[in-house]
């Protein structure tokens, strides 16, 4: 090993670990070993704060706590998830827990190392040797993932593999990060396979079917995904991805159990509680909704990966219970968010969302009746997406539901349904979020069969030979309705018979356009975090924005770096 392996005197060490005597004695440790900063604490809670608050080259941290359902490797999988550990940080999870199994899985998520209890001195100074050797041999990948030359990162990895040079297994599992990053979904597939054919792991197995979902295979992946889980049911990670399957697929009711299992194999993760809360709210399960969101926000408000949108989800549980005390604390919670973020429209919303049902609590309907027509105006920006659709249907249906009559909310439900129903698990979500007043569910399902129909009878004009007219009436279509479904569709004619129609450069720049205006229609947080789940998080340095996240809380010890350094 290289001298500066060894040096330890300009690093930052951070001790996780309830137990006082423990903490003092890995703090004297990592003195002995000339570590320059080292700072302790003894609640995951705190970790959390410490480390998306400034960076450690050193993580020492417990696996099991006290404190609820609290664990170290929730709190891994958190920060591992939403890219918060760089590339630099060495962490070690340390544990008294004699479970091969166990210890194996955290060493794994970690890919640093792993120490059981009681040991020595010289074994924690052997493995933080290592774990400093092995990111320094692998510098060259990690300034590339940096600077977000992910091709010359991949390349690098591919190159480490085929050699079969020091750390090439780790090079190929960032290298096949790095391929689905690229969108080259077969060649990340193929690196998974070689992999396993070297040594047969579960991250690389789980690697094959985030490939085989990336790449628009879903039902290869749910087989995939099928397979690990029974071979290895205590695999987190495998649920997270099985239920961004069940969710793409519209089979809500699966995908809630799906995450379910992964809360209870991690019930101290953030992130878990809240895909969990937010399926129980879409699904109808609503005590199951606000058990897991509050308890979500009870451990992780002050946290970067706490997402408000969570918070509105808990208000609409509240509102619907009747408890106007937690209702209020929901609102003042977006209230302190939008004073340090004034310019997020997103946390605008959120709060303009909440403020409505504590006017409908308090029976203000003249007021209520004014906000519902201001926020009406949005309906059409270019800005508004999925889940300001999904919020503003539960907003009218809960409020149908509390017998407001409003004469526009049945056409306001037809044009955000008409916009966003571009896929079946899409509108299924939409239905789901108007469950609270059935006739809205079926005015969404409704029109997810008119698009269906605007569709094929465009595509009529196609298979009778008029491939122009298919694209026009697409295109009007798409116009008319902001559906990015049918405008997809026109594109795709357009390519096609290109050679068939006259104007097809003029009208696919009028479809490109189009497309590039119109909001994205993509699952919302339900599934997002899932498209990292086993995977190493590819950090680069991040780009300065002008829109903090609305995820920031109030309160927060972290406000002052409201900026998460992560790239999804």
């Amino acid at each position: 090993m290289s001298r500066a392996d060894h040096d330890f005197s300009q690093s930052r060490a951070l001790i996780i670990d309830g137990h006082p005597t423990s903490r003092s004695i890995l703090a004297a440790q990592l003195r002995d070993l000339g570590v320059g900063t080292v700072v302790q604490c003894s609640r995951i809670a705190d970790a959390r704060r410490h480390l998306e608050g400034r960076e450690f080259d050193v993580v020492l941290c417990e696996q099991h706590f006290h404190e609820g359902n609290a664990s170290g490797q929730s709190l891994l999988d958190d920060l591992r998830r939403a890219q918060l550990l760089p590339f630099s940080t060495v962490f070690v999870m340390v544990t008294g827990e004699a479970s091969y199994t166990a210890v194996a899985e955290a060493a794994e998520s970690a890919l640093d190392s792993y120490l059981l209890k009681p040991f020595a001195a010289t074994s924690l100074a052997e493995r933080l040797l290592q774990a400093r050797k092995r990111k320094r041999v692998l510098s060259d990948i990690f300034t590339a993932v940096e600077a977000g030359d992910f091709d010359q990162a991949a390349r690098l990895c591919l190159v480490r593999f085929q050699a079969r040079a020091p750390y090439w297994l780790y090079a190929a599992r960032i290298g096949a990060e790095l391929l689905l990053r690229l969108g080259q979904h077969e060649a990340a597939q193929t690196l998974f396979q070689a992999v396993i054919d070297a040594q047969a792991l579960p991250w690389a197995r789980l690697g094959i079917a985030r490939s085989q979902l990336e790449g628009g295979k879903v039902h290869q992946a749910r087989r995939t995904l099928e397979v690990l889980i029974s071979d290895d049911p205590s695999h987190a990670d495998a649920y997270d991805v099985m239920g961004r399957v069940h969710v793409e697929q519209g089979s809500l009711a699966e995908a809630l159990e799906t995450y379910r299992m992964a809360t209870q194999l991690t019930p101290g993760s953030i992130e878990r509680l809240q895909r969990q809360g937010m399926l129980a709210f879409y699904c109808g399960e609503h005590a199951e909704a606000r058990k897991a969101l509050e308890r979500a926000a009870s451990i992780g408000i002050t946290s970067k990966l706490f997402d408000l949108q969570s918070m509105v989800l808990l208000a609409f549980a509240r509102f619907r219970d009747k408890d106007g005390k937690g209702l209020q604390r929901c609102a003042d919670n977006v209230r302190h968010v939008l004073e340090r973020h004034a310019s997020s429209k997103r946390v605008r919303r959120f709060g303009r969302l909440i403020d409505v049902l504590v006017l409908m609590m308090g029976r203000q309907i003249a007021r209520v009746l004014g906000e519902l027509r201001d926020l009406a105006q949005e309906f059409r920006e270019t800005d508004f997406d999925i889940e300001a659709a999904l919020n503003m249907v539960s907003l009218l249906s809960e409020l149908a539901a509390a017998e407001l009559q409003l004469e526009e909310a049945s056409r306001w439900i037809d044009s955000i349904a008409l916009r966003f129903c571009v896929s079946r698990s899409l509108s299924e979500l939409l239905a789901k979020a108007a469950g609270a007043h059935a006739p809205y569910a079926e005015q969404v399902r409704a029109a997810h069969a008119k698009v269906t129909a605007l569709a094929e009878s465009a595509m009529n004009h196609s298979l009778n030979g008029e491939p122009r007219a298919a694209a026009k009436a697409l295109l009007a279509h798409g116009a008319q309705t902001q559906n990015t479904k049918l405008v997809d569709m026109a594109r795709m004619v357009l390519q096609r018979h290109a050679d068939k129609i006259s104007d097809a450069t003029e009208l696919h720049s009028m479809a490109d356009e189009l497309h590039a205006r119109l909001a994205n229609a993509a699952l919302p947080g339900l599934a997002g975090g899932s498209r990292q789940a086993g995977g190493v998080a590819l950090r680069s340095t991040p780009e300065t924005t002008g829109s903090p996240p609305a995820s920031t809380p109030p309160t927060s010890p972290a406000q002052n770096d409201p900026a998460a350094a992560a790239v999804n």
